[in-house]
């Protein structure tokens, strides 16, 4: 029996294709966050512990629960986390911009890739903007 033919690569987005997790969405925190007047800062460390949870706006809530109580003590405290949101998906587009470098192999691969007639996708849970971007 003949194994089956590859066709298709599909691919998640943040971390795979680049460190986009490290490179672009924490500095993209930290900016919205320095924009905002918060004194937060997302080190490669805790942001590490902080991808345990997923979605961006949930991010900010649980390291609030951990390391910012008292901001979620504010009565519109559900539209400062979309507002700082926002800002972060801003800056992470600009940082996109300006050029995330793919990860060592991965231009390589997806040219090969491409030639070999395969087709190329994505399936991810991140937002249409961060695609975009």
């Amino acid at each position: 029996m003949l194994a089956p033919m590859l066709e298709a690569l599909i691919f998640d987005v943040d971390g795979t294709l680049a460190d986009t997790e490290r490179d672009g969405h924490r500095p993209a925190f930290n900016a919205a966050f320095a924009e905002a007047g918060l004194d937060w800062r997302w080190d490669e460390a805790l942001y590490g512990e902080l991808l345990e949870v997923t979605g961006g706006k949930e991010r900010i809530r649980f390291f609030c629960e951990r390391h910012a109580p008292e901001f979620l003590q504010q009565a519109n405290v559900e539209a400062r986390i979309r507002e700082l949101h926002a800002a972060k998906t801003r800056h992470y587009a600009e940082l996109c911009a300006q050029g995330i470098p793919l990860r060592p192999g991965i231009e390589r691969l997806l040219r090969e890739a491409s030639a070999a007639g395969l087709r190329l996708g994505i399936a991810t849970t991140t937002t249409p903007e961060n695609i975009a971007a």
